[in-house]
């Protein structure tokens, strides 16, 4: 496509539904910006004590992409041993960050993953979430993963896309693999 013909509009975009895939989107896109030279930034917003794969993955692309782990771990499973205060008072903070990086102007792209799932769990508020989106920057490109998006986040958003889970081999009894799940 040729330059002048190339609309240049950030766009709200939001993978989310009960299927395997939302971050890993997400990720494909943050690749395919990259390879374009393109700045991104994507901040995590429930994820936090574990090690994943894609921690390391992306330091391969520096200096194009950033990724900062902003929460406390995932909220009520057998590990999280945090008060809810402290995964609230984290994802406040994520947040107000990834409102700071979304006005700095140094990103193309900025991804808030697993946001959908800091609303659903009532770490954050959706009016929050509602009025940054409004108020994002022309050409930025904002990205919002998670399962059960937000009817309110869905109406405004320029893409959506639901991952459905038709088979999953969990439910054989198959563990999370390396360099698949994490």
């Amino acid at each position: 496509m040729s330059e002048e013909k190339q609309e240049t509009r950030g766009l709200v975009i939001v993978y989310t539904g009960h299927g395997k895939g939302k971050t890993t989107a997400a990720l494909g896109m943050c690749i395919r910006a990259a390879g374009y030279k393109k700045k991104i930034k994507i901040i995590q917003f429930i994820k936090g004590t574990w090690k994943y794969g894609e921690m390391d993955g992306i330091k391969l692309l520096e200096p194009y992409v950033e990724m900062e782990q902003r929460g406390r771990g995932f909220v009520g499973i057998v590990d999280d041993k945090e008060d809810i205060s402290t995964h609230i008072r984290a994802a406040g903070e994520a947040l107000e960050y990834s409102r700071e990086a979304m006005n700095s102007g140094k990103y193309d792209h900025l991804i808030l993953d697993e946001i959908n799932v800091a609303i659903n769990l009532k770490l954050i508020k959706v009016e929050d979430v509602v009025q940054m989106i409004k108020e994002k920057p022309e050409k930025l490109h904002l990205i919002l993963t998670g399962r059960d998006a937000p009817q309110e986040i869905i109406d405004i958003a320029d893409l959506v896309t639901e991952m459905r889970e038709i088979k999953h081999p969990f439910r054989k009894g198959i563990l999370a693999q390396q360099g698949v799940d994490y």
